[in-house]
């Protein structure tokens, strides 16, 4: 993940090309028809500006001394061994999974299974975020069906591997790393040469080429409320493909073959923990002493929050193959407020007429770098009068509208929902209108006020207001390639926004379309078939 760095001023400059300008005003005028109830919304405080800003080089002092504190904890790693620890083939384990009524308890049943034996809540609360983690299980079986060497081999057969866009071909010798692709789609003939020569391959995107990984990971992403990304990692035996770095994602990685050589260290400052962005390539002599390094062995787990530098290397005698699992990329409380904040200062500005007053006129003699350091009561009071416009800013927060413009990004990000053979045989995928023998049959199965149904999972769709119309976006029509596809929603008419809510609320229950909360039985059932034919609900029996 090699990209260029940007600095928090660069940041800060950027934010109001982020948020589209039709989106900002999405966001104000959805504020304005809510002010009456802006008292009772709970606004968190942002941190107030300080009253006297410090020279910069008492900042970096304060600083060290900060970053010593609080990297103090970040080695002191968990480690939990379980001999031979139980697992159930996976295929079956998905197959039962598939049974669990509640697509938000088969998320959490899932990630307990990949973590086990850490309890998934003590996990959260202990380590998520804070510190890495290992498990070794002496058990090579564990994860045995999630991906293989030989799926490896069928994809780059059967399926269109463009080099670059689903594979890289990298090195790491000499302190030097290499990326090999070519142009074009990745055959075998060529890709296994590569390996042979030494060079390491890395999948970037399996799910869209293996439906267990797409099964497990769209899954897993209603565990985080966060898009769960995978890349698969083959290395031969004696190398190492990638230099030491970290991410700006969580990471969870799984040993699938082979074994590897783990060293993982701490950030190295305070500002880089939990980073806004991966690292560049580092130098050994950059990263300092690791504070774990471990070999991991097919069945085994490691898991390190982002910011934590490491590299992996194989053992002369046994190749590897991995997959990471990776989720809760910008999905700080930062990343909200770059969409929160420049829409709350428009709506400030529009009604309050504090923030549309002037600065003093005299303001660039007192203030600005070059007067930092002046002893000038002025500045002072200029703190405190931005401190005050700080504190004042929370009341005109459209907190509600950029958490929903947060929440379409992440069905965007997602991946599709991957049905089992009983959800597609009550969904428009399995309904049973086809053509045969000359004709179309079965165009007779009708939705009635009597038909039980539900949407198809607690997270695939969302009602969300731009101020002038309501539209619902869904993840059921995603592509299983990032991206790939545009955002998936429709306008929503204003009368049936209830029973949109109704249905979403009902989950994981089965409700009668009779129930909607719509004004006529011929509106319940036109907006249960216009559901329906978008792969939204699914019935509780075959139509």
């Amino acid at each position: 993940m090699e990209k260029t760095h940007m600095s928090a001023f660069a940041l800060y400059q950027s934010l109001s090309t982020d948020l589209p300008p039709a989106k900002t005003a999405s966001l104000q005028v959805v504020e304005k028809k809510k002010k009456r109830k802006r008292k009772e919304n709970g606004v968190s405080k942002v941190n107030t500006v300080k009253a006297q800003l410090k020279p910069e080089r008492k900042k970096m002092r304060k600083k060290s001394a900060q970053r010593e504190e609080s990297l103090k904890g970040a080695a002191e790693m968990q480690v939990e061994e379980c001999v031979n620890g139980d697992s159930e083939d996976l295929d079956a384990l998905l197959a039962d999974l598939a049974r669990v009524n509640n697509s938000r308890e088969r998320a959490s049943q899932l990630f307990q299974w990949l973590i086990n034996p850490i309890p998934a809540k003590t996990f959260f609360r202990d380590t998520w975020e804070k510190k890495p983690i290992l498990v070794q299980r002496k058990n090579p079986d564990y994860y045995k069906g999630l991906f293989s060497t030989a799926e490896f081999d069928r994809i780059l057969r059967q399926e269109d591997v463009q080099y670059g866009v689903n594979l890289d071909v990298t090195s790491y010798t000499n302190g030097t790393r290499e990326t090999h692709n070519p142009p074009g789609r990745a055959l075998p003939f060529t890709v296994w040469n590569f390996y042979e020569s030494g060079c390491s391959l890395r999948m970037l995107n399996p799910q869209a080429f293996s439906s267990t990984v797409w099964n497990a990971l769209s899954i897993l992403q209603e565990q985080f409320g966060s898009m769960a990304g995978a890349n698969v990692y083959l290395t031969p035996p004696g190398t190492q493909g990638f230099a030491p770095h970290y991410d700006d994602i969580e990471a969870f990685i799984v040993q699938l073959e082979g074994k590897k050589h783990w060293r993982v260290y701490n950030p190295r400052t305070e500002d880089e923990v939990l980073p806004v962005l991966s690292s560049p390539n580092f130098d050994q002599s950059d990263i300092g002493k690791p504070i774990l390094e471990v070999v991991l062995e097919a069945g085994d787990l490691l898991y390190f929050p982002r910011g934590f530098i490491h590299q992996g290397e194989c053992l002369p005698d046994a190749h590897s193959l991995h997959i990471t699992i990776s989720s809760y990329q910008k999905n700080s409380w930062g990343d909200l407020m770059q969409k929160m904040v420049p829409a709350a200062l428009e709506i400030a500005m529009e009604e309050d007429v504090e923030f549309r007053q002037g600065l003093p006129l005299d303001y660039l003699t007192y203030m600005g770098v070059q007067n930092s350091d002046k002893d000038d009561p002025r500045r002072k009071k200029f703190f405190s009068r931005i401190e005050s416009l700080m504190k004042k800013l929370t009341t005109y927060a459209p907190v509600d509208a950029a958490v929903d413009q947060k929440a379409r990004d992440y069905l965007h990000d997602c991946l599709p929902p991957m049905l089992s053979p009983e959800e597609s045989a009550s969904s428009v995928k399995g309904a049973p209108v086809r053509w045969e023998r000359g004709q179309v049959i079965g165009v007779g199965a009708h939705i009635t006020t009597q038909t039980k149904v539900r949407v198809l999972r607690a997270g695939c769709a969302r009602l969300c207001s731009d101020g002038e119309a309501v539209h619902l976006y869904y993840t059921t029509d995603n592509s299983r390639v990032y991206h790939k596809e545009e955002p998936k929603s429709f306008e929503i008419n204003a009368e049936h926004t209830d029973a949109i809510e109704f249905l979403i609320h009902s989950y994981p229950k089965f409700v009668t379309v009779g129930s909607f909360p719509c004004d006529s039985a011929e509106d319940k059932v036109a907006l249960a078939e216009l559901l329906f034919e978008r792969g939204i609900i699914h019935t509780a029996e075959p139509l």
